[in-house]
């Protein structure tokens, strides 16, 4: 067993260590000036462009970032093989893959108009590579929305507390919107009157808890994301994230901080020390009645918690249209990945300090959900709080991860699909691009994905979508950077694509090729329907087909670029 309090401190010094430095080269080797307008004050709409005050834009960068993968995938993967290969990875990746992922996508957007990635890689290889990316990103989007609002009704019915408290912070939101934006009265006074509301709607959801089943839930959360979606930023989204940023960094901080404090004090109601193994095996714990390769299954269970491709979708969709300062660019793009992988090793701590019995590994979601919340609880009774309060506080951190997740991602998927559309030439796309009929539409698409039952085909479909996103962004940076400035390096964003490449195409070769088709079709051994399984294979080679085309059109560019080869772009959007 090993104290968790080393696990923490090394993370922490590793990440201080990435924003410290390597942050700061990145926003002078982007070309960072605060003195730049932003997308945000340039079409400033007072619908989508709206510049955001820092801390809040932080809040609600990091709570639309950070949802429900990066705890269920550190949960499960450290249950397959082990605390020490999933810290690893973590550690290593999150700074030098992810966070650079993130702020290359903020920055790039920045740098064009606050355009979408696909937009981005459209100006430098084409429309069909720009709608390629689109399309592969608006499906990913759907299965976002599916997959978190299936989270979403879980929690709520595992905890009906955090149901209350969380209708109830959606209200002050409402009101903290209207006080903050249109009465205009003071920021930090309302700041502290609200966000101690927020904290007291805890309390309430404790006494007058909503009792629901998850299967009730669902439609509820899907309205509520799509109401969310087509409101005006200033309305919900940029007050809600902001007063809910403080629940999240109440529970994360509060629990890095309760390990460290737990363990040198030693007031924990039990010990914080790893109750599951440093290691398995390469092949993962078949123990516990699951097996998997440690290579290439970790990186992409492991997803949000490292590198995710949703965040590029964030950044480029609606945070870039909301920076007040390109300089603040550092902190929400960069820092803000850090902060999910935090997210990511309290939800590992969670675990470990927990333990696992026989059939842990298989539970996915399912496991993932309370173990978090009652890890979260005894971290947080070495504070001197109850664990009866501590719980419930600790789901309502996450279903507000989720929650932002969800309803941004919606409102993500609508920016996206108007780009695909363009300028209406008929009445169908004109529906198409209408903001509700779009909302609307991914509503429906995504209830129907989750009603299937099929719950792990939909998991893994979006981790594998998820992390081809990631390095098709890694792309679109790279072939912007290549364009913008010849004398550009490109390792930072190249070997982290590169790597990203091999490892998402080698993890879907194995699930659709030898799990689904030769174990499950094949031999019979799956317990999934039969068309799920050729469903799963089908999607999976279009995702490898469409992957490799787009990465084949991208390199070409670079290489005609350095090559010295002429191109039809003059080279980037950099002013």
């Amino acid at each position: 067993m090993v104290a968790l309090i080393w696990l923490v401190v090394g993370i922490l010094v590793l990440f201080s260590i990435g924003y410290l430095g390597y942050s700061r080269y990145l926003a002078s080797f982007v070309g960072l000036d605060e003195d730049n307008e932003t997308p945000a004050h340039k079409y400033e709409d007072g619908q989508e462009y709206v510049p955001a005050k820092k801390p809040v834009l932080l809040g609600h960068h990091y709570s639309s970032i950070a949802g429900g993968a990066p705890i269920v995938g550190p949960i499960t993967a450290g249950l397959l093989w082990g605390w020490l290969p999933a810290v690893l990875w973590i550690a290593i990746g999150n700074p030098l893959m992810g966070a650079v992922h993130d702020f290359v996508s903020l920055s790039g957007s920045l740098r064009h108009e606050g355009r979408s990635i696909g937009s981005i890689i459209g100006e430098y290889i084409g429309d069909e590579g720009k709608n390629l990316l689109l399309w592969f990103a608006f499906l990913t989007i759907i299965l976002v929305v599916a997959v978190f609002a299936f989270v979403v009704g879980l929690v709520f019915q595992e905890f009906p507390s955090a149901a209350t408290a969380s209708l109830l912070y959606i209200a002050l939101a409402l009101v903290f919107g209207v006080y903050l934006y249109q009465l205009d009265l003071p920021f930090i006074p309302g700041t502290v009157v609200f966000v101690t509301l927020v904290f007291a709607s805890v309390f309430v959801g404790i006494e007058y808890p909503i009792q629901l089943s998850q299967g009730q839930w669902i439609p509820i959360v899907l309205v509520y994301a799509f109401i969310a979606s087509v409101l005006p930023v200033w309305t919900l989204l940029q007050p809600r994230d902001y007063l809910s940023s403080f629940l999240l960094y109440a529970g994360v901080g509060g629990a890095l901080i309760a390990i460290i404090v737990g363990t040198v004090l030693g007031s924990a109601d039990q010990a914080l020390v790893t109750n599951i193994p440093a290691f398995t095996s390469f092949g993962g714990n078949s123990a516990l009645g699951a097996a998997s390769p440690l290579f290439p299954m970790l990186f992409v269970t492991i997803a949000c918690g490292t590198i995710s491709g949703f965040h590029s979708l964030v950044s480029s969709g609606t945070t870039s249209k909301q920076l007040n300062k390109e300089t603040d660019a550092r902190l929400i793009g960069y820092g803000g990945m850090l902060g999910e992988g935090l997210l990511a090793i309290v939800a590992l701590s969670a675990v470990a300090v927990v333990g696992v019995t026989a059939g842990d590994a298989t539970g996915g979601v399912g496991l993932a959900l309370p173990k978090f919340a009652t890890g979260g609880g005894i971290f947080l009774s070495s504070l001197g709080i109850p664990t009866s309060f501590g719980a419930p506080f600790m789901a309502l951190v996450m279903v507000s991860f989720l929650l932002t997740s969800t309803d941004t991602a919606l409102r993500l998927g609508r920016y996206l699909f108007e780009e695909i559309v363009g300028t209406p030439d008929n009445t169908a796309e004109e529906v198409a691009s209408n903001r509700y009929a779009n909302s609307l539409f991914q509503c429906i698409v995504a209830y129907v994905l989750i009603a299937s039952g099929t719950w792990t085909p939909l998991w893994q479909l979006f981790g594998s979508a998820n992390q081809l996103l990631a390095a098709l962004a890694l792309l679109t940076a790279t072939v912007w950077l290549a364009n913008w400035d010849e004398s550009k390096q490109l390792i930072s964003t190249g070997v982290p694509m590169a790597l990203m490449s091999v490892i998402t195409v080698c993890a879907l070769v194995y699930l659709e090729y030898y799990q689904n088709l030769y174990q499950g079709l094949i031999l019979g051994n799956a317990e999934t329907a039969a068309w799920s399984l050729v469903l799963q294979i089908l999607i999976g080679t279009v995702l490898i087909v469409l992957a490799l085309a787009l990465l084949r059109r991208g390199i070409g560019n670079i290489r005609s670029i350095r090559g010295g080869t002429p191109t039809a772009t003059d080279g980037g959007t950099d002013e």
